[in-house]
């Protein structure tokens, strides 16, 4: 192995800088040529490949998103247009590929193995939703992101007797919403896993207000599910509480990475590097236990995930 590439595909995610730099670091002291690809799978097929330096990692540690750029490239699933990425990497001989992103990131990895190319997927998405891994570069961030908002919104919560709802990102996987929930100490949880039921909302909203006696009160909802905007005018008119609805919307993908995922980031582009350098394929790099290690990627994809229902639990408890 003497010639790799690396992107990011779909949604970014704070701490894909902190991976593509320590794989940039990692490669050129063990005197790998290593390139970067814009725009992900898109920027792959177009050709869109250059050469990485050492200054090339320099300052973008602190940096959210990722300075590579991303795309979601549907149209990657057609064979004709994975020769072609082929094709692009072979003529500059390219022999293995760091990919960092989500599930759907994987399966194009998956796709280019099958044709020959050597892959190691790094998992980077804010809903932590990548099977086979405890964590996700981009979650720790977001959910801070979420946490430091709220906090904000307390204050003046409390003031108002204000019944705040919160839209977070995550309408495929629940797990950003229900992580928040639990560290902004919510009333209420609205998610994928467990639906949105409008007479029970209200319901509980009432025990809180008439047997709790709570001057406030949050509401966490993933995306997508619901009009907000209308559940706050239901609760302004049904409840003595003053309904205010808030979307987070893209700021949570946003703002320089926690010290964890800058952390994750570096531990898992390092480690990247390293499993191309043995030539090892089908790979991708998780978390398990907080050790950082290599696992089959069609094993770990399709390993059952049991950390929603162990943190639902928690959420119930704390209610």
């Amino acid at each position: 192995m003497r010639r790799i590439g690396i992107l990011t595909s779909g949604g970014d995610a704070p701490g894909m800088n902190a991976a593509i730099r320590a794989a940039i670091r990692t490669a050129l002291k063990n005197d790998l040529e290593i390139y970067g690809i814009e725009d992900g799978y898109l920027g792959l097929v177009q050709g869109k490949i250059f050469p990485l330096r050492y200054k090339d990692a320099s300052e973008i540690l602190t940096k959210g998103g990722t300075f590579l750029g991303s795309s979601r490239y549907p149209e990657f699933k057609e064979d004709a247009i994975q020769e072609k990425a082929v094709e692009q990497l072979r003529k500059r001989g390219i022999e293995g590929l760091v990919v960092i992103g989500g599930d759907g990131s994987y399966r194009g990895a998956q796709a280019l193995m099958k044709k020959g190319v050597l892959c190691v997927g790094i998992p980077a998405t804010i809903d932590n939703d990548v099977k086979g891994t405890d964590k996700t570069i981009g979650f720790s961030t977001a959910l801070n992101t979420i946490c430091e908002s709220v906090n904000k919104l307390r204050d003046t919560s409390s003031s108002h007797h204000r019944c705040f709802i919160v839209e977070v990102m995550g309408n495929k996987c629940g797990k950003l919403a229900l992580w928040s929930a639990i560290t902004c100490g919510a009333e209420i949880l609205i998610n994928r896993e467990i639906g949105f039921n409008e007479h029970q909302v209200m319901a509980e909203l009432a025990v809180h207000d008439q047997f709790r006696k709570k001057r406030h009160a949050l509401i966490i909802a993933s995306e997508k599910l619901l009009d907000i905007e209308a559940l706050a005018k239901k609760i302004s008119l049904e409840t003595s509480f003053s309904g205010r609805a808030i979307s987070l919307g893209h700021i949570q993908r946003g703002g320089s990475p926690t010290p964890e995922d800058r952390l994750l980031g570096s531990m898992m582009g390092r480690e990247a590097v390293e499993v191309l350098m043995k030539n090892e394929n089908n790979k991708c790099i998780c978390v398990k236990n907080d050790q950082i290690l290599a696992r089959d990627i069609d094993e770990a994809l399709n390993e059952k995930d049991d950390s929603y229902a162990q943190m639902y639990a928690l959420f119930r408890d704390m209610v």
